[in-house]
C-alpha cells in the first residue's frame, strides 16, 4: 500500500515516513502544499496523511480540491489544530480521520490501517482467501496452521490483491501501489514476485489474466 505523508516538519515528517516503511509501506513524502496537490491528484494512493498549515497551499485547500476532482483515497487530517470548529470543518470538507498533535505512532498506524479497510470495504483486520490467512494488523500470512514468512514487497502485492479479490489489477497500476517515488524499480518485477507468491502459498491463489494483470479470484 503507498500512502502519502504532507507535512512541513522536516523531523516530524522523516519519522513518520520511517515509521511507515518499516511497516512495509511505500511512502512519499513532502513538505510543500502545492507539491502535495499535485501528488494526490495524480498518484493512485492507498492513504493521505495531512497537516493542514503548509506553504504554498493550506491543508484545507488541499482536501477540497482533491475531493471536488472525484479523488475518494482516505483522508487522515494530522494537526495542531484541535479546536472543534477545525475537526467539523476537515470532515465537513472530506477528511475520513482527524488527529490531532501530539501523538502516538502506533495510533497514526492503526488508524491507517483502519481507514484502508474501510476504503477496502474489508472491515476485518483479517483476510482469509482459501487456505491462506492474511492478518493485516500484525502483518502475518498463514497457509492452513502454518505461518508463511513473505517479504515486505511480496506481503504489499498480496494484501492488495486481497483488498481487491476479484478484480484484476495491472502490472503497472500494481507497481504504483507498492513502490514509491524515489524507487525506479521496473514493473516487470511484479511478474517475480507473483511467482515467489505462488510457490509460497499454491500456484492457484493468483490468477493470470493474459494481458491485463492478476487477481484473486
Amino acid at each position: 500500500m503507498r500512502i502519502l505523508v504532507v507535512e512541513d516538519e522536516p523531523d516530524l515528517g522523516r519519522v513518520i515516513q520511517r515509521t511507515l516503511e518499516e511497516e512495509g509501506y511505500a511512502c512519499d513524502w513532502t513538505d510543500d502544499g502545492e507539491d502535495a496537490l499535485h501528488q494526490a491528484l495524480t498518484v493512485p494512493y492507498d492513504a493521505i496523511v495531512l497537516d493542514l498549515m503548509l506553504p504554498s497551499v493550506d491543508g484545507w485547500t488541499i482536501l477540497e480540491t482533491v475531493r471536488e476532482r472525484g479523488k475518494d483515497a482516505p483522508v487522515l487530517v494530522l494537526t495542531a489544530r484541535d479546536a472543534l470548529t477545525d475537526r467539523v470543518r476537515g470532515l465537513d470538507l472530506g477528511a475520513d480521520d482527524y488527529l490531532t498533535k501530539p501523538f502516538a505512532l502506533s495510533e497514526l498506524l492503526a488508524r491507517l490501517r483502519a481507514l484502508i479497510r474501510r476504503s477496502a470495504e474489508k472491515p476485518a483486520p483479517t483476510l482469509e482467501i482459501g487456505d491462506v490467512t492474511i492478518d493485516t494488523t500484525a502483518r502475518i500470512v498463514r497457509l492452513a496452521d502454518g505461518e508463511v514468512v513473505l517479504t515486505a514487497k511480496e506481503y504489499a502485492l498480496l494484501e492488495l490483491l486481497a483488498y481487491r479479490q476479484g478484480e484484476v489489477i495491472s502490472r503497472s497500476t500494481i507497481h504504483d501501489h507498492i513502490y514509491d517515488d524515489a524507487d525506479e524499480t521496473l514493473s516487470n518485477v511484479v511478474d517475480v514476485y507473483v511467482a515467489s507468491l505462488r510457490r509460497k502459498l499454491g500456484k492457484d491463489l493468483i490468477e493470470t489474466r493474459r494481458g491485463q494483470g492478476y487477481r484473486i479470484p
